[in-house]
């Protein structure tokens, strides 16, 4: 949305380029475009042939580099350059405001003491009302910590062009990034394995103390049958041997299960 509406707002200033034939005109629509309202991109104006016929005045090829500076550049590169145009109020804000979005990528510079040295700003709440002015024209989302002297950045917008030569760096971090992903998905599938390899184990010891379980019962249950057809052949004597039987099977099924076999029970251990 923001480069859209950027792109939009330079597109009179596309449209005018082509007439400005003369090194004057041509300066005169880079002042124009650079002050203007929602131009934050400026790549498209400087491949222009009028834009680029500025290189060859000796007058006015100083606002082809300002213009340059507009669209990659920062305030401190405009300020070490002295042969460059002087800045209007609208332009001096709008190169602040487009200096700030490279400062706003990295943690390290989001605080006040770095952003109002780095931005010439006179104080901490000049910095406060350049933030707040980014954040009204989308520049960037964030919130102020005036109390800890920090600017909290949770996104920008992506509206500054790419300098010349600036491609292989930008390739290098895009596949330095995507090393970090796949760093991150080959983990991933580790712990998932990991997860599914625990999940399978648990299963087969669930399903080893399930059979434990019943063979200790069909046990329990033939020796119970035993005892009582003795007993009823034997009589009383034989069902307290039966009954006693039967508490020392359950008391030896109860030592299995804590020592996690049937051994005692006279099974075989799963």
């Amino acid at each position: 949305m923001e480069q859209t509406r950027a792109l939009n707002a330079l597109e009179p200033f596309l449209a005018l380029s082509k007439s400005a034939n003369s090194p004057r005109a041509a300066a005169d629509l880079v002042s124009q475009a650079t002050s203007a309202p929602n131009t934050y991109v400026f790549a498209e104006l400087l491949q222009t042939p009028n834009m680029q016929a500025l290189k060859q005045s000796p007058e006015y090829a100083s606002h082809l580099t300002l213009l340059e500076i507009f669209a990659w550049g920062t305030l401190a590169d405009y300020k070490a350059n002295a042969s460059l145009p002087q800045l209007n109020a609208a332009q001096h804000q709008k190169l602040l405001l487009l200096s700030l979005l490279p400062l706003a990528r990295s943690h390290t510079t989001l605080t006040y003491a770095h952003l109002t040295t780095a931005l010439s700003l006179p104080s901490p709440r000049a910095l406060e009302e350049l933030i707040t002015t980014a954040i009204y024209a989308s520049l960037l989302t964030a919130t102020l910590d005036p109390a800890h002297g920090l600017v909290n950045v949770t996104s920008i917008a992506p509206l500054r062009d790419l300098a010349p030569g600036a491609i292989p760096s930008l390739a290098a971090t895009l596949a330095a990034w995507s090393a970090r992903c796949g760093g991150a998905l080959d983990e991933l599938d580790a712990q998932i394995a990991g997860v599914r390899k625990a999940a399978v184990r648990r299963e087969k010891e669930r399903r080893k103390r399930e059979r434990g379980m019943e063979t200790a019962m069909g046990l329990l249950e033939e020796k119970s049958a035993g005892a009582a057809k003795r007993g009823e052949e034997g009589g009383q004597g034989q069902g307290e041997a039966m009954e006693i039987d039967q508490e020392d099977i359950v008391g030896r099924f109860a030592r299995g299960v804590k020592k996690g076999g049937l051994a005692g029970l006279g099974g075989r251990r799963l």
